[in-house]
Formats: structure tokens, sequence, C-alpha cells
């Protein structure tokens, strides 16, 4: 069992974004955070420290923009000297339907200059990732767009539930391990 993990909400700061599909990540990490105060560390992330199954972890999301999140998680990463196997990131994923969960070790990018920025800054896409399933757009929107924008109405009767199951996935991942989660989640 690690000493510490963190867990990493990918997303962009300010109130414009806390609601779009781009935000998932961070959603699921502010559930995380809900009953403790988030504070700012030095390496341009806002923190909160929980246990998990008895062990630490660090819950951050960087005040940076999405493609700028590289640099803010190696450095908490650095600072707590918690390798890139303890760090589980939490991103929205459109070729994973609305709804839907899945959990995975390392892998490609997918084209998510989150992800992109965080290979770079560990050298490799040895982390794990909690993808959060927000859909595909509808034909003719750019996914940019689409990602940018928040929840339908529709999506938002859902919501809660989903960001609570993608907290339950991180504590899980944690708890169980890879295999035991994936089986849980990846259905």
């Amino acid at each position: 069992m690690a000493d510490r993990w963190i867990v990493f909400g990918l997303g962009n700061p300010g109130d414009q974004y806390a609601s779009t599909r781009h935000n998932a990540g961070q959603m699921v990490t502010n559930y995380l955070a809900s009953s403790v105060k988030l504070s700012s560390h030095k390496s341009r992330c806002e923190i909160a420290d929980i246990r998990v199954a008895g062990v630490a972890v660090t819950i951050a999301k960087s005040k940076l923009y999405m493609n700028e999140s590289g640099a803010p998680l190696k450095a908490l990463a650095d600072f707590y000297k918690v390798e890139a196997k303890n760090i589980i990131v939490v991103h929205d994923e459109i070729d994973i339907p609305f709804n839907a969960i899945r959990v995975k070790f390392s892998g490609g990018d997918n084209g998510h200059n989150g992800l992109k920025d965080i290979t770079k800054h560990f050298s490799g896409p040895d982390y794990f990732r909690v993808r959060i399933g927000v859909g595909r757009p509808p034909a003719p929107q750019d996914p940019a767009d689409y990602v940018l924008k928040p929840f339908s109405s529709t999506e938002k009767k859902e919501l809660d539930d989903f960001i609570a199951r993608g907290a339950l996935a991180v504590e899980r991942l944690i708890e169980k391990g890879l295999e035991q989660t994936q089986q849980e989640f990846n259905n």
C-alpha cells in the first residue's frame, strides 16, 4: 500500500468553466474534498488532505488552465515525493458515453491536452486515470466547443449521482487496486 496518493482533477479555473463537461474531473475532486477546505499550495494547486482506507490522499486541482496541468501536478508530486504510479488523474472523456466511468493505468492521451501536458512533465504516461464519460458532441459541433459547454438539462438530472460514482471509483482504486476497480466500473 502506498504512503500517499495524489488525486488530481483536470479542469479550467474560473466560474465560467466550473459546470462544464471539461471540468468533470474537478467536479469529482471537489466531491472528494467536500468535507474539508481546499487551500493554496506553492505548486500552483489548490489542495486538501484526506484519508481513504487509512491512506493519506492529497486531493488537488490546478490553478492554471487544463493544457498547463503538468507543471503544477509535477511540482506537487515532487513536494510530497509521490511517484507517478501513485497519481490518479480524473478527467473528462468524450469517447465514453455520458454517465459511464472507465479506470485504467497508463495509455495514450486520446487528444486530451491536459493528459498530454501531464505525460510530458512526467516523461511518460504511467499514472492512473479515472475517465469520466461526457459523450461525443452531436455533429457538426466541434468537440472543443462541446466540452466547454455546461451539461444538458437531461444530463444535469443524473450529474450529482454520476460525480459521486466517479469519487467512489477513485476511492475503490486506492482501497482495492486496479483490477477490482475495473471489474466494478468498466462495464
